[in-house]
């Protein structure tokens, strides 16, 4: 690693001026991408600015009364949010999701956060933000819509020297989430969450692209007919996915397909 000085925030007020002042300051709050980047020499930031006793960043809760919303502080891990009795009733894939993320090591370290800032592209909470029509909190007030807020492979909506605070998730009917495991690291070689909504079907896809995306084609046929049938008759574009060691572009095309049919059948079945 090279040489860097650790500064622990006592508020997130402290955290974002550090940030402004030091521009090549990076946040640490699980630190399951960033410290692995730093041994192997990828980064090297002047200043790792710690978050985890923010205890502003934290809580689960849900807001609202006609229009409810499943609140999520950004500092909570994955195993909180697989364990809580709140998300579990709120959103109980969510809860799902969680709990398939990595290894309990891994769990029971990185943040909810961590994860969506970083926007791994084949990381999981993405794929439940955009299925779930999430909104991100940010330091700067701003409530990003998860339409808007992924962008490209680690790049994001988020400004310099902003930080996430939270993430706001709408209530679905139901959702479902399935997704086939890289063997070594755990992370989504495809996964797929489905969303229901009055009025609405989502569908986002992780670990098949350059950032996770939602697949308009399911939504569309889903819409119109809320069964496996509706899936048979489309299929993914294979030009538009990856074609690397972990799979080829038609490998992953079959398992989008066969996990957005395993998903759609959880969701069915809850």
């Amino acid at each position: 690693m090279y040489e860097t000085t650790y500064l622990r925030a006592a508020s997130l007020a402290e955290a974002v001026d550090w940030l402004r002042e030091h521009d090549e300051a990076r946040p640490l709050s699980g630190g399951m991408t960033l410290i692995p980047t730093l041994k192997q020499r990828l980064a090297a930031p002047s200043h790792l600015i710690d978050l985890t006793r923010l205890d502003e960043l934290r809580g689960i809760d849900v807001q609202g009364d006609t229009l409810q919303t499943l609140h999520i502080g950004a500092l909570m891990k994955h195993a909180e949010v697989a364990a809580s009795p709140v998300v579990r009733e709120a959103i109980p894939a969510l809860a799902h999701l969680a709990s398939l993320i990595a290894d309990p090591q891994v769990r029971n370290r990185g943040t909810m956060g961590g994860s969506v800032a970083n926007n791994d592209p084949a990381a999981d909470y993405p794929c439940a933000v955009l299925a779930l029509n999430a909104h991100v909190i940010t330091s700067s007030q701003r409530r990003i819509p998860a339409d808007e807020f992924f962008i490209d492979t680690f790049e994001t909506a988020l400004e310099p020297a902003e930080l996430v605070t939270a993430i706001e998730f709408a209530i679905p009917r139901r959702a479902a989430y399935a997704k086939y495991r890289h063997p070594a690291t755990g992370y989504a070689v495809a996964g797929v969450f489905i969303a229901q909504y009055d009025d609405a079907i989502r569908v986002a896809v992780t670990g098949a692209g350059a950032s996770v995306f939602r697949w308009l084609d399911a939504e569309a046929a889903l819409r119109e007919d809320l069964s496996e049938a509706a899936l048979a008759s489309i299929s993914i574009d294979r030009a538009t996915l990856p074609d690397d060691d972990n799979a080829s572009a038609s490998y992953r095309a079959h398992l989008i397909e066969t996990y957005t049919r395993r998903a759609l059948q959880a969701l069915l079945a809850s």
